[in-house]
């Protein structure tokens, strides 16, 4: 009884979540003062995400990130593709999970796109799932400690950080992101 009750629960919070995160869609220039927000807070706290910056083809910039659940979660979150500092293109962040979990909580992330095969799939794809097509790693504070841009070899980099709020865990894995109009 209580398992179905703790599910029910999970299952409402899921698109309760959702639906008020997709309510607060923002617009453009929302999205890129964030962004440059964002980017220039990463660039404080890890300064090598900076150099690694200056070897990038793109730079996908999701500002904020909601992701809630009890059992059953998801998160939700939007963002921009620059190149040369410019906005390209506008993307929506999806995920949805079940599992131990419960909570709200807040994150950004940044993903440098390298690689010219890493720019092109996030523009032809109907939208790319992490983990996926190009390789991307997960930049960890141990990681960006012995990374160097001599030592770029891969399609792409994604650095998740400002995380706030009670949940255990934050991971871009599985996350699906696709092409929005703003």
């Amino acid at each position: 009884m209580l398992t179905r009750r703790a599910v029910a629960l999970g299952l409402g919070a899921l698109p309760l979540t959702l639906a008020t995160t997709a309510q607060a869609a923002s617009t453009a220039a929302d999205i890129n003062r964030d962004a440059s927000e964002a980017l220039d807070q990463l660039y404080r706290v890890n300064p090598v995400a900076q150099e690694i910056a200056k070897k990038s083809l793109g730079i996908l910039i999701f500002p904020k990130i909601t992701k809630g659940g009890l059992i059953f979660g998801g998160s939700y979150g939007e963002g921009v593709l620059r190149d040369m500092g410019k906005p390209v293109n506008y993307y929506s962040s999806v995920s949805a999970s079940w599992g131990l979990q419960a909570g709200v909580q807040t994150y950004s992330y940044v993903v440098f796109l390298i690689t010219s095969k890493a720019v092109d799939y996030l523009n032809t794809s109907k939208g790319w799932e992490i983990g996926v097509g190009p390789t991307v790693v997960i930049v960890n504070e141990g990681a960006a400690k012995n990374l160097s841009t001599s030592t770029l070899k891969d399609d792409a980099y994604a650095f998740i950080f400002g995380q706030q709020g009670l949940m255990a865990g934050v991971s871009i894995e599985g996350s699906k992101i696709s092409k929005i109009k703003r």
